[in-house]
């Protein structure tokens, strides 16, 4: 069983910011707050089309690319970029536009697997995977699960290393909470961000 490991906090215009880092269980932990309950004002910008997966895929559709409708009307997607990572837009229906693609999480490792993509009352819930030998068999090596909240302009985002990855993301009605879940549970909450394995949420 492997616990929780990285997290980071990552603008929708800027690569992933780590701070505090502590080992435990042979993985690197660090810990950050999950962006405000309090929405913020969209200040984004909408001028650009929806960017697609560069990878190749020979079926349709393709599980590098995932895309959902938030309440209010938004929309949401994500796809791996080769040589990048994790990549976030975001579509409003009052200007018609999809927001410049921003990378979520950043890596040079190949992808891994499909993105999974949740979302409930503002917020968005995302499980993704980067892989060294992925292409071979292997496991993933960085297991992502993610959250984003009211403008979109935040992510909270934990990684752990050398895990079989998230096989759920379970969003509370009300997006206050989201629990990531396979063999362990992992636990986020507006009020923490993601809270580490064996602590429970305030």
């Amino acid at each position: 069983m492997h616990n929780p490991g990285t997290q980071v906090l990552a603008r929708a215009t800027a690569a992933a910011l780590v701070t505090m880092t502590a080992a435990a269980c042979g993985h690197q932990h660090s810990v950050t707050k999950a962006p405000s309950a309090g929405a913020s004002p969209d200040s984004s910008v909408y001028t650009s089309p929806l960017q697609k997966s560069d990878l190749p895929w020979s079926g349709s559709p393709s599980p590098y690319n995932a895309e959902a409708t938030l309440d209010d009307g938004r929309r949401v997607a994500l796809h791996y970029r080769r040589g990048k990572g994790l990549v976030e837009q975001h579509y409003s229906p009052r200007a018609k536009a999809w927001t410049a693609p921003a990378v979520v999480y950043r890596t040079r490792t190949d992808a891994c697997q499909g993105i999974t993509l949740r979302t409930k009352n503002g917020t968005v819930a995302v499980i993704a995977d980067f892989g060294s030998y992925c292409y071979d068999g292997e496991p993933p090596t960085e297991s992502l699960a993610a959250v984003g909240t009211g403008s979109l302009a935040e992510w909270s985002v934990n990684v752990t290393k050398d895990f079989d990855g998230w096989e759920r993301a379970t969003v509370s009605d009300d997006g206050q909470q989201v629990v990531f879940g396979r063999d362990t549970t992992l636990r986020w909450s507006r009020a923490d961000g993601f809270v580490p394995a064996g602590s429970p949420p305030s």
